[in-house]
């Protein structure tokens, strides 16, 4: 008899390889990554080191892992939670999904919760609708060629460009990155840890991340990302972040440190570029239209409307399971492990 549970706290270094595994079992069947960069870096450098502000849960079936989330810790400005799940492929049409979700919610402590779905793929769709959360938010992928020509960048007047320096830039960087995302809620919260973590990456370099700069004040960035030789999107560069001070906005340097980086990457030998956009962004998508990207792909946010549509209850650290049901029961007895309290403050 199949029997399935749901177990949280710090993964051990076997965990962590078996939910990487399964993440690439995922991508491997639906042709997209199932986690974000923000996960898998969560995973490979801070999940085995504990306590993190974030929650990692994991479904078991059998003792096997068939399943994973990831739930943020609410943000200092953002009342909501963003979470990420994935279930094994050969695990689909049982239900999991939909525990999972039930226990993010249980585990949010009373905050709405927000999911990912990349790729929006159908059945990520159906999960959304059961669970009665509602699309509010989709991220283009967009993407054009670097075979075709490329004009020139013209930067304001004033406006001077060089590279980033790694031990020297880092705190007015992450000041700039604050102001230029300000709405934003994940890239505008970046903490000093989150920038440190990148430059941990193996593609990092920062010979592709370029800083505008007005009388020695930085006033816009290009961080450009080449893909290892690992990474599955080989010969596609990125433009990973680009960001200009409210301040600079109308000035036209958006568009010349965009250009800037597009010139690096065609230069560096890549044949294509992608880079992604939110999609009630306008003005910025505009202006990418305008330099010849075309929308590729999108990513697909949902929300539990308020209040949620699921009965509260304590969240477990433990949640035994039983057969697989169609449709896993809501409400079970606690185990003999303590549940964990909400989620604290800060962000990870």
């Amino acid at each position: 008899m199949t029997q399935w549970s749901i177990t949280g706290g710090r993964l051990t270094p076997a965990q962590i390889t078996s939910v990487l595994d399964l993440a690439g079992a995922a991508a491997a069947a639906d042709s997209v990554a199932p986690l974000s960069e923000h996960v898998l870096l969560h995973l490979r450098y801070d999940a085995a080191q504990g306590p993190t502000p974030g929650r990692d849960l994991v479904l078991t079936v059998d003792g096997q892992i068939a399943g994973y989330a990831y739930l943020d810790p609410p943000g200092p400005c953002d009342p909501d939670v963003s979470g990420e799940l994935v279930i094994h492929p050969l695990h689909r049409g049982h239900g999991l999904g939909l525990a999972l979700v039930r226990e993010l919610i249980a585990q949010a402590g009373g905050h709405r919760v927000r999911l990912w779905a990349h790729g929006d793929l159908p059945a990520a769709a159906r999960l959304a609708r059961t669970a009665g959360f509602e699309r509010f938010r989709a991220l283009w992928q967009m993407r054009r060629s670097l075979r075709d020509p490329l004009e020139a960048p013209r930067l304001p007047a004033g406006t001077t460009l060089r590279t980033f320096r790694p031990g020297r830039d880092e705190p007015e960087w992450l000041s700039l990155n604050g102001r230029a995302f300000a709405e934003h809620p994940e890239q505008g919260a970046w903490t000093r840890h989150d920038l440190e973590l990148r430059e941990q990456e193996p593609w990092f370099d920062p010979a592709g991340f370029f800083i505008a700069e007005r009388g020695g004040v930085m006033t816009g960035f290009h961080w450009t990302k080449v893909p290892g030789p690992a990474d599955a999107d080989q010969g596609i560069g990125e433009v990973y972040v680009l960001g200009v001070d409210p301040g600079e906005r109308g000035t036209g340097l958006g568009r010349a440190l965009t250009l800037a980086g597009l010139h690096y990457l065609h230069d560096r030998g890549l044949t294509e570029v992608m880079l992604y956009a939110d999609e009630d962004n306008v003005p910025a998508i505009r202006m990418y239209e305008g330099l010849g990207f075309i929308r590729w792909s999108t990513d697909a946010m949902y929300g539990a409307p308020s209040g949620g549509t699921i009965p509260p209850r304590p969240p477990l650290l433990f949640l035994p399971g039983g057969p697989i049901p169609p449709d896993p029961p809501w409400e079970r007895s606690l185990s003999p492990q303590a549940p964990s309290g909400p989620p604290s403050g800060g962000r990870g």
